[in-house]
């Protein structure tokens, strides 16, 4: 390969690793943005948190919808890993899961309002996203279960409510924290009803 063609590769690849960076800087400032002023915060504030143009910003997201589902996307991402993440027991990773489940309920909240205003809760981004997190929380309630560790007559779609019972509640961050804390402990077998593990 020429000297040209060296000069040419590594320029495409500098361009690609700044692009990348770029994106990640907005991303990281659209979310500290939207959670210090609400997801209407404005594409020139974050911009600014940024430390970009504009022209930056709109290059890597055309309009505030892109935006706004890169950043639901990101947090679909993060919930799903998260049930990948090693536990002293099997309840033990579906309730550090749950907790992880409750921060992203309450912090997705902002973001899903203002992305129903121009589309349906059955849009793909929707769609997609509830799917995942479904999918990787199914797999630790069936550890849990198969173990004997989680009571016998909960699913998830019964432990999803109750985390959005409790993190919709209009209470103080430490009064929720409290309520999820002790409804998580509830969620153990009964001593002496704990069916063997297969």
């Amino acid at each position: 390969m020429s000297d040209r063609n060296l000069d040419q590769t590594e320029r495409s690849r500098s361009q690609r690793s700044d692009a990348r960076r770029n994106r990640e800087r907005i991303l990281a400032a659209a979310k500290d943005a939207f959670a210090a002023g609400g997801a209407a915060t404005s594409m020139a504030e974050i911009a600014r948190r940024a430390s970009i143009g504009s022209a930056t910003l709109y290059r890597n997201f055309p309009d505030r919808r892109a935006l706004l589902e890169a950043l639901y996307s990101e947090e679909v991402d993060a919930i799903t890993t998260a049930a990948e993440a090693p536990g002293a027991t099997d309840l033990a990773r579906l309730q550090d899961w749950l907790r992880r489940f409750a921060e992203y309920f309450t912090g997705k909240q902002a973001l899903a309002g203002e992305l129903l205003k121009d589309a349906s809760p059955n849009s793909a981004v929707f769609g997609d996203g509830y799917t995942r997190i479904a999918a990787a929380g199914e797999q630790l309630v069936v550890a849990a279960h198969r173990s004997g560790q989680l009571r016998p007559d909960l699913d998830l779609q019964q432990l999803f409510a109750l985390v959005g019972a409790i993190t919709g509640l209009r209470a103080s961050p430490e009064f929720t924290t409290l309520l999820l804390e002790q409804a998580l402990a509830l969620l153990a077998t009964p001593i002496g009803d704990a069916a063997p593990p297969n």
